[in-house]
């Protein structure tokens, strides 16, 4: 199976699962739980979880599936994989629950821990971001198609840095992480997926994420902004690998549309 054969059928189902999230969201019925790790999970995750790991199933049986609703298991039984797919039903689950719409549904196919395929699909916008490797990365909004790419920074050209923030967090949090922080504009988006996608379609240049994530929330956003020109990397300036640890939860990492820039002086991290 080529990833070609499979994208709009995969896209599909993220919009199915889209669907749903957004039709919870509009209700404002949903129910909300703390997981064991003290992260949320509401109706809609779980329900977007169905959806997709039905379907995937259905569309490849013989690809597994990790989810994060259903992450518990063991490296023993996940390092013979040589491909599987990696889902976040939902991404931003604080923002669907604080009501800002900025949240996503994530698929991703990982082939030799590497992403290889992912869909970045925004329920509350309809837009669609997806990539295959070698096959450019690209935004889907309804009928129109674009290819997306990165803003390609000229080595002299840094003191204007277009940084991708959170809407609920502290601002300067973020910018004390720059060492020009006076020359930093804040662009304001919620997800980590949605911000990396900024910086893949060039509306900021770089993202940082300090703190606890999961592969799943990565995979997808790393072979979109791979694609688009840039890099999703740790703070050794490494590509991400998956499913080599028994641990899911990623190092800190950022996300640059320049990977020729000196993000290790541009960078305090």
């Amino acid at each position: 199976m080529k990833p070609e054969d499979v994208i709009e059928q995969v896209i599909d189902i993220a919009t199915e699962a889209g669907k749903k999230i957004r039709e919870i969201y509009l209700e404002g019925s949903f129910k909300r739980e703390v997981k064991s790790d003290n992260t949320p999970v509401t109706s809609a995750d779980l329900a977007a979880n169905d959806i997709i790991c039905s379907q995937l199933a259905a569309l490849t049986p013989d690809i597994p599936i990790l989810s994060e609703e259903a992450a518990d298991i063991p490296l023993s039984d996940r390092e013979s994989w040589k491909r599987y797919w990696l889902v976040d039903p939902l991404d931003g689950t604080g923002e669907f629950i604080a009501g800002s719409g900025d949240f996503s549904v994530i698929i991703a196919l990982v082939e030799h821990n590497r992403p290889i395929m992912g869909i970045v699909y925004v329920p509350m916008t309809q837009m669609c971001y997806y990539a295959i490797a070698g096959l450019g990365a690209y935004k889907r909004d309804g009928k129109n198609e674009l290819r997306i790419t990165s803003k390609q920074i000229a080595n002299g050209d840094t003191d204007n840095i277009r940084l991708a923030v959170s809407r609920r967090q502290d601002p300067q949090s973020v910018l004390k992480l720059m060492n020009k922080p006076n020359h930093c504009e804040l662009v304001v988006m919620g997800g980590a997926a949605l911000k990396s996608c900024l910086v893949a379609e060039g509306r900021a240049d770089c993202y940082v994420r300090l703190g606890p994530t999961g592969e799943w929330d990565t995979g997808a956003a790393q072979i979109i902004i791979e694609e688009a020109g840039g890099a999703l990397i740790d703070i050794n300036l490494q590509p991400l690998t998956y499913n080599e640890r028994e641990s899911l939860e990623n190092p800190n990492f950022i996300v640059v549309g320049s990977p020729n820039l000196p993000w290790d002086i541009l960078l305090t991290t």
